[in-house]
């Protein structure tokens, strides 16, 4: 499948928005020493819930939008971002989906956004993407500039920037890197906005076919946040393990549309049952031994719409939210 819309040159004016209200955002806006721009949201600033939310538009390539709202399906918390996109493969897993692995000496990180889709290696006398997902996902983007989403508490040291770049194929000047603290409002926001793209990561890892979900819609409360990175990532996570709710739009037949709904909630997973953080305490604060089901919405709705038939699955959990987000 291929696509012809660029996500970085979609994300382009949402860039530009944050630019040019960073003090209206209470963002920090800096150039490093080779021209790249680094927007802080949260490490040295403020930032905020509407930073938050615009960022989140950007992870999802211009191809998805996100709502801020006040909503009652929970107990107490009713803060709620909401999200929809009507291209929910490119938007989240070729944009928005946390995969791209960046480190340098101490310095750890995630890349997410649109930047993922334009950065390739050469192997083997052979350009191919970074990521082994865009073979699968038929896509390379191509676009004169790019946007980068990292989660951390710190600006990235200018190699990993460097690499960036050249990954891209741009220059540096041309390359905007975008930081949200996990403990921050924005980066509380931008994760739980991940709602939808966490539902669709899981669907691929149930090899369900990508191609046949067609639209999908998200919803998760926004956590409060907490100065300790292991808890307040462990409210990121609990927003949508205990209490995301998504609706997909399926093609194909009822069978499998009834099998995805069944096994898409993160109730399904073996480590479901206590708050991410104590999880992730429980396996020495090791990701690879989380069981990967976990990470998926807790409620689900999947809509076979060559017969009109939905199936249902998966419930909220209020208890495990409230003790989660310190209730």
């Amino acid at each position: 499948m291929q696509y012809q819309a660029s996500v970085n040159k979609l994300t382009q004016p949402l860039v530009q928005y944050l630019l040019d209200n960073a003090d209206k955002l209470r963002l920090a806006v800096d150039k490093l020493e080779n021209g790249c721009t680094v927007i802080d949201a949260g490490i040295t600033v403020p930032g905020g819930l509407e930073a938050g939310r615009i960022i989140t538009e950007i992870c999802m390539g211009g191809l998805g939008t996100a709502s801020i709202s006040q909503s009652c399906y929970t107990d107490h918390w009713p803060l709620t971002i909401n999200v929809h996109s009507s291209n929910p493969l490119l938007s989240c897993l070729g944009s928005q989906y946390a995969g791209w692995s960046l480190s340098h000496g101490k310095y750890y990180a995630l890349g997410s956004g649109p930047a993922r889709a334009l950065a390739t290696k050469l192997k083997d006398g052979v350009v191919e993407p970074v990521e082994e997902l865009y073979k699968e996902l038929d896509y390379r983007d191509s676009f004169d500039s790019a946007a980068l989403v990292i989660e951390n508490d710190a600006i990235p040291p200018l190699e990993i920037v460097e690499k960036v770049a050249a990954a891209c194929g741009v220059p540096a000047e041309r390359l905007t890197v975008i930081v949200t603290p996990t403990s921050s409002l924005a980066g509380g926001v931008q994760v739980v906005g991940r709602v939808l793209e966490v539902a669709m990561h899981k669907a691929h890892a149930l090899h369900f076919p990508l191609e046949n979900i067609i639209d999908g819609s998200g919803s998760a409360p926004i956590c409060p946040p907490h100065p300790n990175f292991v808890k307040a990532m462990g409210r990121t996570n609990d927003a949508i393990l205990f209490a995301g709710q998504v609706h997909l739009f399926v093609k194909g037949d009822d069978e499998a549309a009834e099998k995805l709904a069944r096994e898409l909630p993160s109730s399904t997973s073996k480590d479901y049952g206590k708050p991410f953080a104590e999880v992730f305490k429980a396996y020495e604060y090791d990701f690879f031994k989380v069981d990967a089901m976990l990470f998926s919405p807790a409620s689900v709705i999947v809509t076979a719409v060559e017969s009109g038939k939905s199936f249902r699955a998966g419930k909220l959990d209020n208890g495990l939210l409230d003790q989660s987000f310190g209730f």
